[in-house]
């Protein structure tokens, strides 16, 4: 498609849908998470990534930037579990 149609906006169905699929998607990650050893895996991504510094003293600033993405995926997998317990 080209042109003006490009510029629609989505349709209520498009955005349930795509609601839908961020409900299953925190929901799996809910699942995946939820038992022993699920929990086991969660904290060690907790102790491994978020409970380390992001910035070392001297380093390259980029390793921060680096860092901060690492930490970024473990906050996401906290965030969805959050979420998933409300539905």
């Amino acid at each position: 498609m080209s042109g003006w149609e490009d510029l629609e906006q989505p349709k209520n169905k498009e955005i349930k849908d795509n609601q839908q699929i961020i409900d299953d998607h925190n929901r799996l990650v809910l699942r995946v998470f939820k038992d022993e050893d699920g929990m086991k895996l969660l904290n060690w991504l907790k102790q491994v990534y978020l409970d380390q510094p992001v910035a070392i003293p001297g380093s390259d600033s980029s390793h921060a930037y680096y860092r901060e993405g690492q930490n970024s995926v473990v906050r996401d997998i906290f965030n969805r579990i959050a979420k998933a317990r409300k539905l």
